[in-house]
């Protein structure tokens, strides 16, 4: 019995693809080639053998991870022959890492592609703003890390304003979702700040957070981003490339709004700065006056008028001078006056025991001639008058 080539291709196909539907083989990705079609094509090998691999664009598109040469992984399908070219292939339904392990050398192996990129640089990170007005939130609308960011915020900073995209943040299409709702808060004018994130997991379901799509979307965001995946343990690509990382979604919260306390401390420092500020100024201008008033333009004008100051004041001087010589002089003589009129005082002299005598004419008797023995005197004592009679015998 002699079969054409195209009977024997189609026994060889009818075989084949009812003997190994439905299979599940391990291996390691090579030569994966991404057709702008959206179709996968690749070889799955190990030490032994190769086989040749179609994964078409309506299965990829669920595939949560990147594949790329040398992963390894577990893909399901079935084997079909091309018969133009006499081969067969897998054709792949489902696709995942080679246990945890596949999925850390991807990891690894992006985190140095995107690092050997500069997207995980110190220079490229943005500035945290201190008091955001408008914070945008990517992440499950429905998810309790949405909640609690919420919760935070109020308590914190009620005077910020939430603006949330909502994405999915697990299983198929997350990563496009992930970035297009970064992308789209990039179109507004108004947003200070993207938190980023999700709860916990595993790493399968963090996965979308290690993507590149999303990595790149994060590294190209004008306004600066804070991711928050998981748990403190977790780490994940979208933690490198955001310009700040924070262990939880309530942690980021944290971070991205001030204590309201804090407010009111920032307003003290600007009061403090401001007048400091001004004072500064202040005594900047001060000391340039000085220097100018110091200078040579400014400093003869000064000198003459001081010169002419001190004249006047020895004028002045001389005038006073002569004035309280005259003062003198004439206070010396009045004292000499006050000691005459003071020694000639009557009550001072009788002060020492002397009495002056009246007779007839109430006048004294100044000699002993003018005594008239026979008539009546009066005798006037400093304490006292004294009238003496005289009787004849």
């Amino acid at each position: 019995m002699i079969l054409s080539v195209g009977e024997i291709t189609r026994l060889i196909k009818e075989e084949l693809e009812s003997s190994f539907s439905d299979i599940s083989v391990e291996g390691e990705i090579s030569g994966l080639k991404k057709h702008v079609s959206g179709h996968w094509y690749f070889t799955l090998k190990d030490s032994g053998a190769v086989i040749s691999c179609a994964m078409w664009k309506g299965y990829n598109s669920s595939v949560f991870f990147t594949p790329a040469d040398g992963m390894k992984i577990v893909v399901s399908g079935n084997i079909s022959v091309y018969p133009p070219r006499g081969n067969y292939q897998l054709d792949v339904r489902q696709m995942k890492p080679a246990g945890a392990g596949g999925l850390q050398v991807a990891f690894e192996k992006l985190k140095r592609k995107l690092a050997d990129e500069g997207l995980f640089s110190p220079e490229h990170k943005k500035p945290i703003p201190r008091f955001p007005k408008k914070i945008g939130i990517v992440t499950a609308i429905d998810g309790a890390a949405f909640q609690d960011m919420i919760s935070i915020a109020k308590r914190r900073f009620p005077l910020v304003e939430l603006v949330i995209a909502p994405s999915k943040v697990q299983g198929d299409g997350a990563a496009k979702s992930i970035a297009g709702s970064i992308n789209l808060l990039n179109q507004r004018d108004d947003i200070d700040l993207i938190i980023t994130g999700r709860g916990g997991g595993s790493l399968e379901d963090l996965w979308a957070f290690n993507e590149e799509i999303v990595a790149r979307a994060i590294f190209e965001s004008v306004i600066p981003v804070i991711s928050a995946v998981g748990h403190e343990i977790d780490f994940t690509i979208a933690d490198f490339a955001a310009d700040l990382r924070a262990a939880t979604p309530s942690a980021a919260m944290e971070l991205a709004t001030p204590d309201v306390d804090d407010y009111f401390t920032f307003l003290d420092d600007f009061k403090l700065n401001s007048t400091n500020n001004i004072l500064y100024i202040m005594d900047e201008k001060k000391e340039k006056i000085g220097r100018l008033l110091n200078s040579y333009g400014f400093r003869v004008p000064r000198d003459l008028m001081r010169i002419r100051t001190q004249q006047t004041d020895n004028v002045f001087y001389r005038i006073e001078q002569m004035i309280n010589k005259k003062l003198l002089a004439q206070n010396t003589r009045l004292l000499y006056l006050t000691k005459s009129l003071e020694s000639g005082d009557c009550q001072k002299i009788l002060k020492k025991g002397f009495v002056l005598v009246k007779q007839d004419t109430d006048k004294f008797v100044k000699r002993a001639a003018d005594f008239r023995q026979n008539s009546p005197a009066t005798l006037k004592f400093y304490d006292n008058e004294i009238q003496v009679n005289h009787k004849d015998e």
